[in-house]
């Protein structure tokens, strides 16, 4: 159940990007280090997005993402853009929220996890 919970959301996020002018270019990267949920190229910035799922916001939107966890992604990221040409990055978090009339919560520019 959350890890169809989290795959629709995941699905949802992309095409929440791409109705904005968005192109995927990666979709949950794993790398030993950590996993990046999506990776948008939004205009000349490449944006890192951690999507969180939720059926309801009793266990955390936002706040779920750890200093630790954003310490893993930002490593991910890292590996991901070794060899890519320069371009301005950016972290953000987009949280879907079921219960909410409207379930999208996107948070740009995200500079460090929540605890």
């Amino acid at each position: 159940m959350k890890r169809e919970l989290g795959a629709r959301g995941e699905a949802l996020a992309a095409q929440y990007f791409v109705s904005r002018g968005g192109v995927i270019l990666g979709r949950n990267v794993r790398y030993t280090c950590g996993e990046l949920d999506l990776i948008v190229q939004l205009g000349g910035i490449i944006v890192f997005v951690e999507v969180k799922t939720r059926s309801t916001l009793d266990f955390g939107g936002a706040e779920s993402i750890t200093r630790a966890k954003f310490a893993r992604m930002r490593r991910a990221a890292a590996l991901w853009l070794e060899g890519q040409p320069y371009r301005e990055v950016r972290f953000d978090a987009l949280v879907l929220d079921f219960s909410a009339d409207d379930p999208f919560f996107h948070y740009e520019g995200i500079v460090a996890g929540a605890r």
